[in-house]
């Protein structure tokens, strides 16, 4: 694993540079990903600018080369999937869904339409307002997701008649380093490009003149400055950025089956979702019931190297988010909480933390008012439902939130009080390519997915002919009628 190059003008481009990957199950470096240079992203987005030309201007070749680009990840997820668990440390089996995944996406949207919206059609005048596409787009990804979560944008970018500059993550760079190599075939040149580094490189990309969009997925801290990069040229941005995640369980709900669901819904991906429960709340009447079967599950849940079968939980990825979360549960435990299981890293090799089930908590302590983004979750009492839906909302953040009982009505009324941008009753993390996800607050500006999600990588713009005889229809607020 270590001929990794990037992909610039539909040719391969090494680098003078590299910095080294490592893998998270043993923290050892296993391969290089090559380090672009301020003249290898110049001629990315030169290459990105002069594609777009003939790029945005046949919709029907579009739609067919992204439905082409999803038939290489759905023939390639057994191909890119040893590399992605060797990178992120996820299980083979969830890493080759990640690229198949992706697949999904690219037919969802080269197979969505979205037609002109006529207006107006009478005598005077026919106006329909269109999707022009923006330009080129720079697309920066994250480390836990990197090749689903890259083509959240590649696709709707794509259809919408854009092409792209992708970064993925220094720490995830080779799974999407890898994939755009395979859609050299099928994928013009300098539609997509993919360069790799550091943050550096990041900073570049956001304040570079030619990029008309930014789309970013990462930490609130970074998206504040992408949109400070990104304001002085007022590029377009879509910010899809942290999240504290509540959920809360009602007292009329069964307590083995939101534990058995709740529990995946949080440590999915070792707890490295950005809309993961973060937090669980619960009535004190059950309280200690929920409490035991999260212990449970936590305590039985298979965790080691994602290339041994059986593995569902992998190492964290990357040694500052394993210190982070060695931090936050510290923290917990020097101000009272108890772990009932769990509680610490693993002794040995690699980025592994003990699934964590902390009680003895409450808000203020700092993993239950910040994003933890590990395996560790706070479970905390309430007694008022109105005071603990105030406590969910009181953050931040605004990504998402679910709520759990046996009377679902009541429990989507409750969940419709949530501020944030998915709320779901009786289950969490159930996303598609068809629905919309974005945040409130500083979880985000602008949503993916769905017929939303595809706008956002376009223009507005209203056409209007005239009918009249001499042109001068201007209407209502002119002075011509």
């Amino acid at each position: 694993m270590s001929d990794f190059v990037m992909t610039i003008g539909g040719d391969s481009v090494p680098a003078v540079d590299s910095f080294g990957v490592v893998n998270p199950a043993n923290g050892e470096v296993f391969a290089h990903a090559p380090e672009c240079t301020r003249d290898q992203l110049d001629a990315a987005f030169d290459s990105a600018a002069k594609a777009h030309r003939d790029w945005k201007l046949d919709e029907a070749a579009r739609r067919e080369t992204v439905l082409k680009i999803a038939d290489v990840l759905f023939a390639s997820a057994e191909e890119v999937a040893p590399i992605l668990t060797a990178e992120q440390g996820k299980p083979l089996d969830q890493a080759a869904m990640e690229v198949f995944a992706s697949g999904m996406w690219c037919q969802y949207f080269a197979n969505l339409e979205t037609p002109p919206q006529v207006i107006q059609d009478d005598a005077d005048a026919y106006v329909e307002v269109v999707r022009r596409p923006i330009g080129v787009v720079a697309a920066i990804t994250p480390w836990n997701f990197p090749v689903l979560l890259g083509f959240w944008k590649i696709a709707p970018a794509l259809v919408a008649g854009n092409t792209l500059v992708l970064k993925p993550s220094p720490f995830t760079p080779l799974s999407t380093l890898k994939v755009v190599e395979l859609l050299r075939d099928v994928v013009p040149p300098g539609v997509i490009n993919v360069v790799s580094g550091g943050d550096e490189l990041g900073a570049w990309m956001t304040s570079h003149p030619v990029p008309r969009k930014i789309s970013f997925t990462g930490s609130t801290a970074t998206g504040k400055l992408v949109a400070q990069s990104a304001a002085p040229d007022l590029k377009r941005v879509t910010l899809e950025l942290g999240g504290n995640d509540p959920a809360i369980v009602l007292d009329d709900a069964d307590p083995a089956k939101v534990s058995h669901a709740i529990f995946a819904a949080a440590f999915n991906n070792n707890g490295q979702v950005c809309s993961a429960i973060k937090r669980v709340y619960v009535p004190e009447a059950i309280y200690g019931d929920v409490l035991e079967g999260l212990t449970a599950e936590a305590a039985a849940v298979p965790v080691g190297d994602g290339t041994v079968p059986g593995t569902k939980l992998g190492p964290i990825n990357n040694a500052p988010q394993f210190a982070r979360v060695k931090e936050l549960v510290s923290d917990a435990l020097s101000h009272g909480a108890t772990a009932t299981t769990g509680g610490a890293a693993r002794d040995g090799a690699g980025y592994f933390f003990e699934p964590t089930i902390l009680t003895d908590i409450n808000d203020g302590t700092r993993i239950v008012d910040e994003e933890q983004f590990g395996p560790a979750l706070p479970v905390i009492p309430y007694r008022n439902l109105d005071e603990v839906v105030e406590r969910a909302n009181a953050t931040h953040f605004g990504l998402s939130g679910s709520v759990w009982g046996a009377d679902e009505d009541r429990a989507a009324e409750v969940a419709g009080q949530l501020e944030c941008g998915t709320a779901w009753v009786n289950t969490h993390l159930a996303l598609g390519p068809a629905q919309p996800f974005g945040g409130f607050k500083w979880s985000g500006i602008g949503v993916e997915n769905g017929p939303w999600g595809l706008s956002e990588f376009s223009e507005i713009q209203a056409v209007h002919r005239s009918r009249s005889a001499d042109g001068l229809n201007i209407g209502t607020s002119g002075i011509y009628s």
